[in-house]
């Protein structure tokens, strides 16, 4: 098969330009080909003022649930540094009494070595391990009471500074593992607001216009619904009074004001709630600031802690624990200073005001105001006392 080639007829040569007028044919055909496509391509489209909404509302939700997280590492941060530093007093008393015991030890060694009833080697030993030399059975005969005491001593001192040696150890490296955590925290907090500070930069005058509008449209539908919980609340309220009068003139009183027993309980609770309000009144116009919890600026959590314990009531920190404080109650059995969580994840609450209103701070670049409880969606409610 190899000669076969040498039989096949001769490509002829040619001097024309057919080639490359054929090249040149589908370089523009692809040229023309690619010019069309780039014209009629549609180029990234940019992201609808909704959109822009629900991702900077994300962020700012995202936001919240870091800067829990930072508050939940501070206070933690905040308790192991006391506890630390509790022990680290404790180990400092403790070398105290050892060192004491030691010297009684030494007192010992020196008063028997002047008498020539111990080795001078012993003073080595006494440096280090006193009970390898006065556990030695003929110097243990010798031994007073008094000196069996000290050794004792100091062997229970000694093994006390040990353990609690070994306890700060532990709790400073817990400390170290919760101030990372605490730095982590605050650093997806800077993130998140970063990335919505950004994507609101890049808006127009008109596309913020518009993203006004949006909001404003938010609200007012909030405000439509909380509108609606205050006239059902209402109405509960009045048929509930009608019972209790009906009911007051059937046991014959006549006087339908509902003041039989357990006004006092009733009574410490309006007390209690009053202060809470009056309290969250008064912060209404200051900045939200994340981690902050007074007396200029809070965030969400931040702010019902410092109102609930002005009225004399310590609440957790973070809304992952206050929502586990009191009793649960319905959206529609709301009352005044109970507390409102939002979103799955429980990153942010408001404390009720009443008429489906709420006051809380809000988020970053928003101060403490009242609000319909509707503008974020409810995860439930917890009345706290």
């Amino acid at each position: 098969m190899p000669d076969l080639a040498s039989h096949r007829k001769p490509r002829p040569r040619t001097f024309s330009n057919a080639p490359a007028v054929g090249l040149t044919t589908a370089a523009l055909a692809s040229v023309t080909l690619l010019s069309t496509q780039s014209a009629t391509a549609a180029p990234d489209p940019k992201p609808g003022i909704e959109d822009v909404q629900k991702k900077v509302d994300d962020l700012y939700r995202q936001a919240g649930t870091a800067t829990q997280k930072y508050n939940l590492a501070k206070e933690a941060s905040t308790a192991q540094r006391a506890k630390v530093r509790g022990l680290l007093d404790d180990v400092a008393e403790r070398a105290d009494k050892l060192n004491e015991a030691r010297r009684t030890l030494g007192a010992y060694a020196a008063a028997q070595y002047r008498n020539g009833s111990i080795a001078p080697t012993a003073t080595f030993f006494l440096a280090d391990d006193p009970q390898a030399y006065f556990d030695q059975s003929r110097l243990l005969d010798r031994m007073t009471g008094r000196q069996q005491k000290a050794v004792t001593d100091f062997q229970t001192q000694q093994a006390r500074v040990a353990k609690k040696r070994s306890e700060a150890v532990r709790s400073l490296e817990t400390l170290t593992t919760t101030q990372a955590t605490l730095r982590t925290s605050k650093q997806n907090v800077q993130k998140k607001l970063g990335e919505a500070r950004t994507l609101l930069s890049k808006l127009t005058a008109e596309e913020k216009a518009r993203l006004a509008a949006l909001e404003r449209k938010k609200e007012a539908e909030a405000r439509r619904k909380a509108e609606e919980l205050a006239k059902q609340q209402a109405a509960a309220k009045a048929e509930a009074d009608r019972r209790a009068e009906e009911a007051a003139k059937e046991a014959g009183s006549g006087s339908g004001t509902g003041t039989g027993t357990g006004t006092g309980s009733d009574s410490d609770a309006t007390t209690r709630t009053e202060k809470v309000l009056a309290f969250a009144r008064a912060q209404i116009g200051k900045p939200y600031v994340w981690g902050a919890t007074g007396p200029d600026s809070y965030d969400c959590s931040g702010l019902t802690q410092a109102a609930w314990k002005a009225a004399g009531v310590d609440l957790p920190r973070t809304t992952w624990d206050q929502v586990k404080v009191g009793t649960r109650v319905a959206t529609a059995d709301l009352r005044p200073g109970d507390l409102v969580f939002f979103y799955d994840d429980i990153s942010h609450v408001g404390i009720y005001k009443g008429d489906g209103m709420m006051i809380h701070a809000p988020k970053p670049g928003a101060n403490v105001r009242e609000e319909s409880i509707y503008y974020m969606p409810i995860y439930g409610s917890v009345r706290p006392a």
